[in-house]
């Protein structure tokens, strides 16, 4: 696609850091539920990033990728561990709201500022109002996806029961936007088995002026539709990491090209007999199309608007990066307040900064080896979102009456973390390093959902845990001070189990509560330091059983 000038999708499963900058990248990288993969350098090699909200295939539904399948290649491009089972949420967790959605907008183009970040939505009644709303919140372009596509490895159910035509989510977006002024601050594409190119022109006249294809250049490559992508038996060398099938892989590149330069001379015979000469001036000419004389449905709604309505580059949105406080940072000390948002995602250099205030929401999201943020407040959600290798340290505010069973930092904190360190001395809020890959972290205290889906790293906690600690929580280790020995009852059991400290295990935690201590100051930390051995035998291991098998086997 590079070749051809068009774009390649990531999806949600990362890329290889040595494709970045090759002619093999992809322009396009998806940030989806796990965040696999997402770190500063795949997001720096983005043209485009585009968050998946959900896919028209499994509307609603998240992802589990077996240990089996996850080989060196797969485990070192998702940042995980080979043989240990990644399972992606069904929601992102730090999307509730629209406010949210355009808090990890703002927070992806603080990193990629020269991307383009764009949300895939899912084809349904009523998705023109979501679009509306993703259109404000920043993003500069929106894709309907359609049900009829997705991949093999989607569930039978949902592929004959489950998302509508992306014809009907299409027309509705480009009506709504362009009834309430905002189709020209987008761009809107559509996908979904998009075949040939009269599909394309519809889409087109319904309001795309850009086209997702799945299916049919997989074809090309050799797929012949087994439906066996989650086994990993693909007889055509596709999906699969077996390497004896993979050598039945027959595709080449000038396979999918040849393909796509068919859709496009389809496309231009199409274009010559309606008299145009560029796309442009067809996106959402509606008015071109008609139903079929036998036609047994009423499509007038869908084809009774028509607008030439299309993106147009001046009106898109404005973040005003440019007077953010990160930005205009000389100094190493600075004072924050809560419209701070993603402080430190900016900063450039090896940097160790020195905070007071109130940390605003995504403090230090993505931030990078060789830079370390130490704030003395307190901080609201999203701190260290997909940290890559960066330290972050939150210390009670300076002088002031402060109880460990005080909340010093909000929910969703660490979310896909793929490495770095974060020391917090205090309580965090709900889902504490959910979806962690790598990072290494201390917490005085933890509410519900601690550690959901973790696949890597490690995490102290030296005080309570909420409900559903661990939840599909498959690898990495969480080491949790139990004085009142009830973890039993608010952890998840379906994944992990409890074990004691190892030896070896004990002196990783003595060193992390020692960088901890060194870090915060923390009284707690260094109270347990003086008497150490004491409190060991307090200290539980909640490890998953496949990660337990790697350790052991490595």
């Amino acid at each position: 696609m590079n070749r051809l000038g068009g774009k390649s999708n990531s999806g949600e499963g990362g890329e290889l850091p040595e494709r970045f900058g090759t002619e093999f990248n992809s322009a396009i990288k998806q940030v989806a539920s796990g965040r696999f993969g997402v770190t500063r350098d795949y997001l720096l090699s983005a043209q485009e990033i585009q968050i998946k909200m959900a896919q028209g295939a499994k509307p609603g539904e998240g992802g589990h990728l077996p240990g089996a399948k996850v080989t060196e290649s797969v485990a070192k491009t998702r940042c995980s561990t080979p043989g240990i089972s990644l399972i992606s949420p069904p929601p992102h967790h730090d999307i509730y709201s629209i406010e949210d959605l355009a808090e990890l907008i703002y927070d992806l183009k603080c990193v990629g500022e020269q991307a383009k970040i764009t949300v895939k939505l899912v084809s349904s009644t009523g998705v023109g109002t979501i679009a509306s709303g993703v259109a404000k919140a920043g993003a500069g372009g929106i894709l309907i996806s359609g049900g009829e596509g997705g991949t093999g490895a989607a569930p039978m159910s949902s592929v004959h029961h489950a998302g509508l035509p992306w014809e009907i989510g299409l027309a509705e977006a480009h009506q709504v936007l362009c009834r309430n002024r905002l189709r020209q601050k987008v761009t809107l594409e559509t996908d979904g088995k998009l075949m040939t190119g009269h599909d394309v022109m519809v889409a087109l006249l319904l309001g795309a002026e850009e086209f997702g294809f799945a299916t049919a250049p997989l074809i090309t490559l050799g797929c012949r539709m087994m439906r066996v992508c989650h086994l990993g038996t693909c007889p055509f060398g596709i999906a699969t990491q077996n390497p004896e099938l993979r050598k039945r892989f027959i595709g080449k590149p000038e396979y999918v090209e040849r393909f796509m330069l068919f859709i496009a001379g389809q496309m231009r015979r199409i274009m010559a007999k309606l008299g145009a000469r560029t796309v442009d001036e067809l996106v959402g000419r509606s008015d071109l199309l008609k139903m079929k004389a036998d036609a047994k449905l009423d499509l007038s709604d869908l084809i009774g608007f028509a607008r030439n309505t299309h993106f147009f580059p001046d009106a898109k949105h404005d973040f005003h990066l440019s007077e953010r406080t990160d930005v205009r940072l000389f100094q190493d000390h600075v004072h924050l307040m809560t419209t701070d948002r993603a402080f430190g995602t900016m900063l450039r250099g090896e940097r160790h900064i020195q905070a007071q205030g109130c940390g605003g929401q995504s403090f230090g999201a993505f931030l990078p080896q060789g830079q370390q943020i130490t704030l003395y407040g307190v901080a609201n959600d999203y701190l260290g979102k997909g940290l890559s290798g960066g330290t972050l340290a939150v210390c009670p505010p300076v002088d002031s009456l402060w109880r460990q069973e005080d909340t010093l930092i909000g929910n969703v904190a660490l979310y896909g973390a793929t490495s770095g360190r974060a020391f917090i001395a205090g309580m965090a809020g709900e889902r504490f390093a959910v979806r962690n890959s790598g990072a290494w972290a201390v917490v005085e205290g933890v509410g519900d959902h601690g550690c959901e889906y973790m696949t890597g790293g490690r995490v102290a906690v030296l005080g309570p845990v909420g409900d559903n600690f661990a939840a599909g929580m498959s690898g990495g280790i969480a080491w949790v001070l139990d004085e009142k020995d009830d973890l039993q009852d608010r952890m998840n059991p379906g994944h992990v189990q409890l074990y004691p400290v190892s030896q070896e295990d004990a002196q990783e935690l003595k060193l992390l509560l020692q960088l901890h201590e060194q870090a915060t100051g923390s009284k707690k930390a260094r109270d347990i330091l003086k008497r150490f051995d004491a409190y060991l035998p307090k200290f539980k291991a909640v490890i998953s059983d496949e990660y337990l098998s790697y350790l052991k086997g490595a």
